[in-house]
Formats: C-alpha cells, sequence, structure tokens
C-alpha cells in the first residue's frame, strides 16, 4: 500500500497591525498559503533608515507577542527631496494631508517618487528578523479617487492612483505586493528545506 506524504502545515504569522486597510492587503495577497491572524500592538518606532525601524519593530513585536511576527514599514520617498519623506510619511500624512504633500514640490519639477514597503519576520524572540523589500516607481499627483487610505490618492503609477485601481490590479504591481512576494518566496524555500 502506497503512502502519501503529509501535507506540510501552512506558515501563520501574526501580523502586527492596526490598519484595517493593510491588513485586509495583506490578507488578499498571502492567504491561502500563508495564514495571517492579525495583532494590534502600541509599539514605539525608532528614528532610523526603514531598514533600522522595520527591524527594531520586528523584534520588539518577537519579545511581545512570544511567537512568529511579522510587521511593515512604509516609505513614500520624493525624489527631488532626497528621499524625503520616506519612513516618516505617516506622520507627514496626518500633520499635511494630501495637499501638503502636493505642496511640498510644487517648487520642483520632478514629481518622481518611489513608494517603498518592508516586512520584517522573525519566528520569535530572539531570532534575528528576516527582510523582505518591495519597490514601485511613480509620481505624486494632485490626490484622485477614494482619500480613505494613506496617500493612495496621491501615488500615480501608470497612469491611475493606488486610490483609483481595482483592488485586485494594485495587489499584483504594489509595493507592498511586491514584498510579500519575496515574504512568500522565502517561506517556501524553508517549507522545502524542512521536508527534505
Amino acid at each position: 500500500m502506497a503512502t502519501t506524504a503529509p501535507t506540510p502545515a501552512r506558515p501563520t504569522v501574526n501580523f502586527i497591525t492596526g490598519n484595517k486597510n493593510k491588513l485586509t492587503e495583506v490578507k488578499a495577497i498571502l492567504e491561502p498559503a500563508i495564514q495571517v491572524d492579525s495583532k494590534e500592538l502600541d509599539l514605539i518606532e525608532v528614528q532610523g533608515t526603514l531598514e533600522e525601524v522595520t527591524l527594531d519593530k520586528c523584534r520588539r513585536a518577537a519579545d511581545l507577542v512570544g511567537g512568529p511576527v511579522l510587521v511593515e514599514d512604509t516609505s513614500l520617498c520624493f525624489n527631488a527631496l532626497g528621499g524625503l519623506p520616506g519612513p516618516y510619511i505617516k506622520w507627514f500624512m496626518t500633520s499635511i494631508g494630501h495637499s501638503g504633500l502636493n505642496n511640498l514640490l510644487a517648487a520642483y519639477d520632478d514629481k518622481s517618487a518611489k513608494a517603498v514597503c518592508t516586512f520584517a519576520y522573525s519566528p520569535g524572540p530572539g531570532h534575528e528578523p528576516q527582510l523582505f523589500q518591495g519597490v514601485t516607481d511613480g509620481k505624486i499627483v494632485p490626490p484622485r479617487g477614494p482619500v480613505f487610505f494613506g496617500w493612495d490618492a496621491i501615488f500615480e503609477y501608470e497612469g491611475e492612483t493606488y486610490a483609483e485601481m481595482d483592488k485586485a490590479k494594485k495587489n499584483t504591481i504594489s509595493h507592498r505586493f511586491k514584498a510579500l512576494e519575496k515574504l512568500q518566496a522565502w517561506f517556501a524555500q524553508e517549507t522545502a528545506a524542512t521536508t527534505s
């Protein structure tokens, strides 16, 4: 009688976020291959590069949760401003909004920008996190489309702002998708290594 190899259990991560829009996107991209649970933690964010901020958040979250965690940090980098506001986009968005962000570029012809998403995964306390980063090039435009999800309404990619795009389309080209694609590939490689 032939025996079949057991199906490996799908990985589970605790995505640390209080942002329901991010949670929806992450679940849409990762599931069903990776089970996404969510936890909301109030994590202190250090100042530093996007990578330093994300790694620190991941270590703190792993200690608090005591298990596998996934954290994310997103940057919006204006090329004319040397990459600013970068990892501080959340605070800029809260303080000056869509119009203020556009006004930052008023004196510049260069409206190009990079949307950068960095995820960090840790299997638990004491493990050094793995980083996964995705970048989408676009440009900053006056707001178009729904304005409920961060700066999506001012970031244009190939003629459409993120806010104007169908969610399924956005989830195949966005900075978040590109980072999560790398995460999925890493999990697949880890699973293959442990089952071979």
